[in-house]
């Protein structure tokens, strides 16, 4: 068998484990696109305040932070399906206790297992792919990943609209759905990848060290989506958009990203160093941000600039992902994995925070500016790195 034919025969070997993982987290999307808001919604009729239902979500990210060092042992141990089908068990009978909980401190604890779950489910899904994908075809397959999994998350809040928040079956149809995510990885189990149990596990923390390019550029979009996400309907108000306006511009955001991550995929596989790619996205964003103040009074020309920007910025996380499959293997790729979702979280608690004391010292303008020096700051380590593997090479 020729190189060309052993390559072509691996590259086939592969796409049912990458389609199993892909699948199964898409469904598990759409699950918590539906369960997030009927959660929220049912705190609200139950008379809870907004600063309560607030402080219940939060714990979702301080599990999502404590969850990512586990997800690497535990895979190890189990193996990588197992422990899969295992979160999804879990997220489930997390998910259905919420219907059956009547105190509001059950829900705290009940809501740290079901992001754990999740947490782990997804550090392992994306895993998963990073191992099965083609190295020359990896950025293309997250792309489609990062696709099916954002319309995953859009089904989920349309579901919600027709199923309503009252009555048990909201809550079925969702266990239904996660539980459905298992059916694929049972079918692809025996070729999940394996995790030496003789390989070293400690140090978890420096693999955000040990692809800076990638872990940052996680972070940021980490603080940038949720941050932006969560205080663009208030930069919108204060511009003079109506709540509706701002609405359908977030809506513009999240089509970019449903929209252009497959070809930037593809893109991000046709070039040498993906970091170039990551420093362009960047690039885009902060120009995005510079721009966003001049478009403002034109509501059209407003919704083609966030359809470039929130497509081209959502990449940092899909090429950031693909830059880390491609330095490492095995249980470092395992790892690194999982202290890439660690720095994704990390951006969750920060963005917010920036944009909003930005936003409090120097009104509209400064969610522009804090969403500016978060691509600043990573244009910078990018460049960096970049001279540094120059000098050195």
């Amino acid at each position: 068998m020729t190189a060309d034919s052993e390559t072509q025969a691996e590259e086939r070997v592969h796409w049912l484990p990458m389609i199993a993982a892909i699948s199964s987290i898409s469904v598990v999307g759409i699950a918590i696109g539906l369960g997030m808001p009927l959660l929220s919604v049912i705190l609200e009729t139950r008379g809870h305040s907004a600063t309560m239902i607030g402080l219940n979500t939060a714990v979702a990210g301080v599990a999502s932070i404590a969850a990512a060092p586990l997800a690497t042992p535990l895979a190890t141990r189990f193996g990588v399906a197992w422990t899969m089908l295992a979160m999804i068990a879990i997220g489930a009978l997390s998910f259905v206790g919420f219907h059956f909980a009547p105190a509001f401190w059950m829900w705290f604890p009940l809501r740290a297992m079901l992001h754990l779950a999740l947490t782990i489910l997804f550090i392992l899904s994306e895993f998963w792919i990073s191992t099965s994908a083609p190295p020359h075809r990896r950025g293309l397959v997250l792309g489609i990943y990062a696709t099916v999994l954002s319309l995953g998350f859009a089904a989920g809040p349309w579901l919600f609209a027709q199923l309503g928040s009252t009555g048990f079956m909201p809550f079925g149809v969702t266990i239904v759905l996660v539980t459905l995510a298992a059916i694929p990885v049972l079918a692809a189990r025996n070729e999940s990848p394996v995790i030496s149990p003789h390989e070293d596990h400690a140090g978890f923390l420096r693999y955000i060290w040990l692809v800076p390019t990638a872990t940052a550029a996680v972070l940021v979009f980490g603080a940038v989506e949720t941050g932006g996400f969560a205080l663009f309907p208030v930069y919108g108000n204060r511009i003079g958009y109506s709540e509706a306006d701002a609405a359908l511009l977030l809506t513009m955001i999240g089509l970019g990203n449903v929209l252009l991550q497959i070809p930037i995929g593809m893109i991000s596989d046709r070039v040498r160093d993906r970091r170039y790619i990551l420093l362009l996205c960047a690039t885009v964003g902060l120009l995005g941000t510079v721009f966003m103040p001049l478009f403002a009074q034109n509501w059209h020309l407003m919704a083609g600039l966030l359809f470039v920007w929130g497509g081209v910025v959502a990449a940092l996380y899909t090429v950031g992902l693909a830059h880390l499959g491609s330095q490492l293997s095995g249980h470092e790729l395992a790892s690194a994995n999982a202290a890439f979702v660690l720095c994704y979280g990390i951006g969750m608690v920060l963005g917010p925070q920036a944009i909003g004391i930005g936003m409090d010292l120097a009104g509209p303008s400064g969610f522009g500016w804090s969403l500016a020096a978060f691509f600043g700051g990573y244009m910078v380590l990018a460049i960096g790195r970049m001279i540094l593997k120059a000098s050195k090479g």
